[in-house]
């Protein structure tokens, strides 16, 4: 199913999309602690006793391993380190990888990531209503619409040369590449050139385009090619 509600946030908590399974818990309550943006499920943590199967994690969270690289870490120091980098807080990011690796048919599967989130994600230590995993989904993808808005307009408004935009591509393309090695992905040398090259061309046709949109001049420090408004 497809979500039809907007973003919801701590301040303003709206009913969990469609996709959200029907046994949503009641409104998280307020983070504690580090975390002041979190809102942590009443504590009930999930615990394996004896050899009785139905006390263990679902066989799909004990399998997953996208933050293993992460054992050891704390909130803290992973939450510092987006914070200097991006706008994203851990709580976001973990959840926002967890809910596209656990979305079903039917929709995510919020009430598992609440209930395992400390099993699934090394450096989170509390469970999750649904519809704070819910919450902290929507957090993140306004976030990113936000940040690319921002980034869109500073590189279509002339402020930065070309030469400006691909320092600045690369490097948001190496935090981003970190990012993705932590969750497990493997990165080829080959395809992060690639990669970067491809960025690097995207982000020229933009300040063109941009250029023409403006009325203004941009010449090509490659060919020499002037673009913009007197331009045949």
């Amino acid at each position: 199913m497809s979500d039809q509600s907007g973003p919801a946030t701590d301040d303003d908590p709206r009913p969990a999309p469609a996709d959200v399974e029907s046994e949503a818990a009641d409104p998280p309550e307020a983070g504690d602690g580090e975390r002041g943006d979190e809102t942590p499920a009443e504590e009930a943590e999930p615990t394996a006793s004896g050899t009785d199967d139905s006390a263990l994690p679902p066989p799909d969270v004990r399998k997953y391993e996208r933050f293993k690289k992460m054992d050891g870490a704390s909130y803290e120091r992973v939450n510092g380190f987006l914070r200097d980098r991006t706008y994203i807080t851990a709580r976001e990011w973990a959840i926002a990888r967890l809910c596209a690796d656990f979305r079903t048919e039917t929709g995510v599967e919020m009430t598992k990531i609440g209930e395992n989130l400390p099993e699934l994600v090394p450096f989170m230590t509390d469970t999750y209503t649904p519809q704070a995993v819910n919450q902290a989904r929507y957090a993140f993808e306004d976030k990113v619409t936000k940040a690319g808005a921002t980034f869109l307009y500073g590189a279509m408004s002339g402020f930065f040369t070309a030469e400006d935009l691909d320092e600045m591509m690369y490097e948001v393309t190496e935090v981003a590449k970190f990012l993705l090695e932590v969750e497990g992905v493997d990165l080829a040398v080959a395809d992060e050139l690639e990669a970067e090259d491809r960025i690097s061309e995207v982000m020229r046709e933009v300040r063109a385009s941009s250029a023409d949109l403006r009325g203004e001049e941009v010449r090509c420090p490659e060919c020499g090619h002037v673009h913009g408004a007197n331009e045949e």
